[in-house]
């Protein structure tokens, strides 16, 4: 008789932590991701913002489970879910078949009905998104340095976020500061200090899960840092000239988008109701309803707390859902009753601003300045996978700290300078 096949559909962190947590389990988990490698996207905008080089955030999924020969890794997408053959579809026509399926395909940016933006306004959710953003940025100013004309070399040197969560915050402090201690000595036509980076948000404040205090002292950070903060008013329109905040127009070559997130289509696939952004509503053991031995997790799934807010789409909840979806699958096949009720653990909340400054709001205390920046980086570490990492990435932000030198400055894949 063969093993309990398990298939789990997404390779972030909610579908790793499952896959580890089954190890000794009567089970034989196919492991299916339209990319080869796991990433640690709290740190995403670090590449993004030239502080890390890709391959000290992302690894190999292969290379995690190599040791566990009952895990096997596809590279692929799928596309499709036929419940009652109990098949998972994949793009190239190929049909993989599974007893429990779990489904944790993550979430991407949302333009709130405009797509079209898109282009000229990237989101940051993938490596590749980094990589495209680090090189507008860098490309931004290689392209100041040779232009001529005043107006056109000024909206080279204006970037605005759009939206003031954590990315918005931490991609505009590091772009202050690359800006403003990184690159003047290195450029001889244009003053790079003199650069406009604009964080829009169309709420009251910035850094809004956070309590009133810490958000202010955020705010506080980001003017010290140079970063202009424009509240109350949503952008309106992104073209490759620049972006309208309300009725103002503000001409700019570089967009960044950090104002909302779309889960993946996995509700579509199951057939089951969503939220307003696509998430798949899940009864309170984690499965899809109607569905038999399907389970939702992560940015993928919509679930409640406990007081009827719902749990947040961050790193530490994905992990908590593999790991109660994992202790599941486990119970079921060896007899036992099912755990109860997923309940979800907040441990705290974190955001950084700029190289020495940080926020931290555990509940039960609360940490601001060099010691919360010294904390968010400590639990960064921690959390990375392997000592060669944890070693890399604290070497690199000593480095930054001591020198004041962003090292991962490569521009790759070069897009042309007359492009955007």
């Amino acid at each position: 008789m063969q093993d309990h096949h398990v298939v789990v559909v997404g390779g972030g962190f909610g579908g790793v932590q499952l896959v580890n947590d089954l190890k000794g389990a009567p089970v034989r988990v196919t492991m299916i991701d339209k990319r080869n490698h796991h990433l640690f996207q709290p740190l995403l905008y670090q590449v993004a913002t030239t502080l890390l080089s890709t391959s000290e955030i992302a690894w190999p999924i292969r290379s995690l489970f190599r040791d566990r020969p009952k895990v096997t890794t596809l590279l692929a997408e799928v596309v499709g879910v036929d419940g009652e053959a109990r098949e998972v579809l994949l793009k190239d026509g190929q049909k993989i078949g599974y007893d429990t399926l779990v489904l944790a395909t993550g979430a991407t940016h949302a333009y709130f009905g405009h797509d079209e933006w898109e282009p000229v306004a990237p989101g940051l959710k993938t490596l590749e998104d980094a990589t495209t953003i680090r090189r507008r940025i860098l490309l931004a100013f290689e392209r100041a340095e040779m232009e001529t004309d005043p107006a056109v070399r000024e909206a080279l040197l204006t970037f605005v976020i759009v939206g003031a969560g954590p990315t918005g915050v931490e991609l505009a402090g590091i772009i202050s500061e690359l800006a403003r201690t990184t690159l003047p000595k290195e450029f001889r036509n244009i003053d790079t200090r003199k650069a406009k980076i604009i964080l829009v948000e169309a709420g009251p404040r910035v850094l809004a899960a956070f309590a009133e205090d810490l958000s202010d002292y955020a705010r506080k950070e980001l003017e010290k840092l140079g970063v202009k903060l424009r509240f109350g008013e949503p952008v309106t329109s992104c073209t490759a000239e620049g972006v309208t905040i309300g009725d103002a127009f503000v001409p700019c070559r570089t967009i960044v988008w950090a104002a909302g997130v779309e889960a993946s289509p996995a509700a579509k696939w199951l057939g089951i109701p969503a939220d307003r952004a696509g998430r798949a509503i899940v009864d309170k053991n984690l499965r899809a309803p109607g569905t038999g031995d399907v389970f939702v997790i992560g940015d993928t799934a919509s679930v409640l707390r406990e007081d009827g807010s719902p749990v947040p789409g961050i790193a530490p909840a994905a992990k908590q859902q593999g790991a109660y979806v994992a202790k599941a699958i486990k119970a079921k096949l060896a007899g036992r009753p099912v755990p109860g009720p997923f309940h979800y653990r907040h441990q705290g909340s974190l955001a950084t601003i700029g190289k020495s400054a940080a926020i931290i709001d555990f509940g039960w205390i609360k940490l601001k300045g060099w010691i919360a920046w010294w904390v968010w980086g400590l639990a960064h570490i921690y959390f990375l996978i392997g000592v060669r990492w944890r070693i890399a990435v604290a070497w690199s932000w000593l480095w930054i700290y001591l020198s004041r030198q962003h090292s991962a400055r490569l521009i790759t894949q070069r897009e042309s300078m007359r492009e955007e």
